[in-house]
């Protein structure tokens, strides 16, 4: 039955990240990728606060299973932070390209903390 509900979740982290990400996209009009940015910083803290949940509430593992590798894992994007940071660079922007991997990885590990503490609170 868990696989059942990962391919759920993940049926619906990716639309929602594409939905995101383009709504984000369309209203700043610009070649950084805030989008993705704000994808996987927001996944981060989805899934600080489920391992928060998990960790201190006695969160149904197989629950945050679902909803951090199914959901999570199909909503944030390696690949496409990967294929931008490398457009970046290719087109000569390398300070934006470099200041896209440091907050991308930085702020998404703080993202984290802060739904796991966040969830610690409860």
């Amino acid at each position: 039955m868990i696989w059942v509900g990962l391919a759920v979740a993940g049926a619906i982290g990716a639309p929602s990240r594409y939905l995101l990400d383009g709504f984000i996209q369309q209203r700043t009009q610009r070649q950084w990728p805030l989008g993705t940015l704000v994808v996987n910083v927001s996944g981060s803290f989805l899934l600080g606060f489920l391992t928060g949940l998990l960790l201190y509430h006695a969160f149904p593992t197989d629950l945050e299973v679902v909803l951090g590798a199914g959901f999570c894992g199909s909503f944030t994007t390696f690949s496409t932070f990967t294929f931008e940071m490398a457009r970046l660079a290719e087109e000569g922007a390398w300070r934006q390209a470099g200041a896209y991997a440091v907050l991308t990885v930085g702020v998404g590990l703080g993202a984290a903390a802060l739904g796991l503490q966040a969830a610690g609170g409860l």
